[in-house]
């Protein structure tokens, strides 16, 4: 990776938009955007709330699976994207969880590949106390 520039903006809002587009359809269910979302790999992987999905297949599987509707996220507390240089980016969402006295945790590593574009090979979510214990 020659250029390492941190947060081009043109950059930065190209990977905004993909994450706002995947975020929109779990919430739909789009299978077929939530699949186009992630590298189909056998070396992806997704920690979700309720399973560990290693590969792409297991990560498809959940998502058929799993019931449409609104999802954990009540409201966003705090987004953050990175990207370094032109092809490699890690978002990070902070959210408050519907319904619990909880914190959620999403984060994803996006790399863009010659041949695919813009892909996710690394997810993980989780929760903590609202108030953290230090």
């Amino acid at each position: 990776m020659s250029d390492r520039s941190l947060n081009m903006p043109d950059v930065v809002e190209e990977v905004r938009d993909l994450f706002e587009r995947y975020e929109v359809a779990l919430v739909e269910k789009d299978v077929a955007v939530l699949d186009a979302t992630f590298w189909d790999s056998p070396h992806t992987v997704r920690y979700g709330m309720n399973e560990n999905g290693y590969g792409f297949a297991q990560i498809h599987a959940h998502r058929v699976a799993r019931p449409p509707g609104p999802g954990t996220k009540e409201r966003r507390i705090r987004l953050e994207i990175l990207t370094v240089g032109r092809n490699l980016a890690t978002v990070n969402l902070e959210f408050k969880v519907r319904g619990r006295d909880l914190i959620g945790r999403q984060s994803q590593t996006w790399v863009r590949f010659p041949e695919v574009g813009w892909k996710v090979v690394s997810a993980h979510v989780s929760t903590m106390a609202v108030t953290p214990i230090l």
